[in-house]
């Protein structure tokens, strides 16, 4: 596969019939759900799920996405959703990068930029990230 940047945390999903729209293709909010569910997966995978977030009272929230559909995708094709940490200035904010690539193509056929700021849960302000975050997410930054 052709990835953006080395080692990315990785996805597989299909392309099902509920994820069809009227254009005979894939619809765009399907892609949106399947950078979000990688996103959280990946996550997860690090150490800060769900259950951490809501433990330290902190999590990082998304504040802007920015998402370009490059190529239709169309039923019961297998596509590879990839995800890295690109910026983390260890204060408040976070860039996350995805890449949705055709498993049988190598095509890619979404790219995105997410960014997030670290906020306290119990209030919904934004928050400086406790040390756990840091010690996390530090060393799964793409350099």
């Amino acid at each position: 596969m052709n990835w953006d940047y080395n080692d990315p945390y990785i996805r597989t999903v299909r392309v099902l019939p509920e994820h069809i729209d009227a254009l005979d293709h894939t619809n765009n909010t399907q892609y949106v759900t399947w950078c979000n569910e990688t996103a959280w997966a990946h996550t997860t995978a690090l150490g800060l799920g769900a259950n951490e977030y809501q433990d330290l009272n902190r999590a990082m929230a998304l504040t802007r996405a920015d998402y370009q559909y490059l190529r239709a995708t169309r039923l019961d094709n297998e596509l590879m959703v990839g995800t890295w940490i690109t910026q983390w200035d260890r204060r408040m904010t976070m860039e996350r990068k995805m890449q949705i690539v055709d498993a049988d193509s190598g095509d890619t056929v979404l790219r995105a930029t997410l960014q997030f700021v670290c906020i306290e849960i119990s209030s919904g302000r934004p928050k400086r990230p406790p040390e756990e975050f840091i010690a996390i997410y530090e060393p799964a930054l793409v350099s």
